[in-house]
């Protein structure tokens, strides 16, 4: 467990280390809805959707669909194979209106475990990237570390099924091929994410939040302050 922490410590200096001189700042809301769905013991479904807005929330940039189909080792490991796709949408004053695709297929583990209170959560995920440009198609992989803390607010049973809490979570992207597609790094984003919420039940939790998420770029970075609201489902 320690080594897993220190592993994200570093990857988070890493993220802050690549940030340089020139660098544009962003306001923008998402919203997302993720489902998990047990089929038996062993299989689920995983499911989210979200929507993004463009800086200064001018119009909807964003739409991403990403099923996963869900193997359960155990209450405390899960591995899930999926597909995502992202339309992304333009809008640019004197020019025409632009949207391209991307769609992705990715692997993923999944380990769940509690710190005393806290009840965690640490993802590791590999993609592979099918990005629609205009005048041409790029493939790339990127892997991706995120850990995810939960904290109820009052006195729980082992299993927390009701109640506020507090979420804190980070999330970074590392490019692992054709980086010179990308952003000519290693380092491609990074996201920090603090929210609160309320679980009504085992089965649905609201959540309102702030993101930092800063994204490495080619000959700038930028840095966008993101208002998020999730719901979350489990059947």
């Amino acid at each position: 467990m320690k080594k897993i922490i220190l592993s994200a410590v570093v990857l988070i200096i890493m993220a802050s280390g690549n940030l340089y001189a020139q660098t544009q700042h962003q306001n923008s809301g998402w919203f997302m809805l993720l489902n998990n769905t047990k089929f038996n013991d062993k299989w689920g479904l995983q499911f989210d959707v979200q929507l993004r807005s463009a800086d200064d929330w001018g119009y909807l940039r964003n739409t991403l669909m990403r099923p996963a189909l869900q193997y359960f080792i155990n209450n405390k490991h899960n591995v899930a194979l999926g597909y995502l796709w992202q339309t992304t949408h333009t809008e640019l004053e004197g020019t025409p209106d632009l949207t391209l695709h991307e769609h992705r297929i990715f692997e993923q583990y999944i380990y769940n475990h509690k710190i005393k209170s806290v009840f965690a959560s640490h993802r590791f995920r590999v993609e592979q990237r099918f990005i629609g440009r205009t005048g041409e198609d790029v493939f790339s992989q990127r892997f991706r570390y995120f850990v995810r803390l939960i904290q109820p607010l009052q006195k729980t049973q082992p299993t927390f099924t009701k109640g506020p809490f507090v979420a804190l979570q980070n999330e970074v992207f590392l490019n692992l091929q054709n980086k010179d597609k990308i952003n000519n790094s290693v380092f491609d984003q990074n996201r920090l994410y603090l929210a609160a919420g309320y679980r009504f039940s085992k089965q649905f939790d609201l959540e309102a939040g702030y993101m930092n998420q800063i994204t490495n770029g080619i000959s700038n970075n930028t840095v966008n302050n993101i208002i998020q609201l999730a719901v979350y489902t489990r059947f």
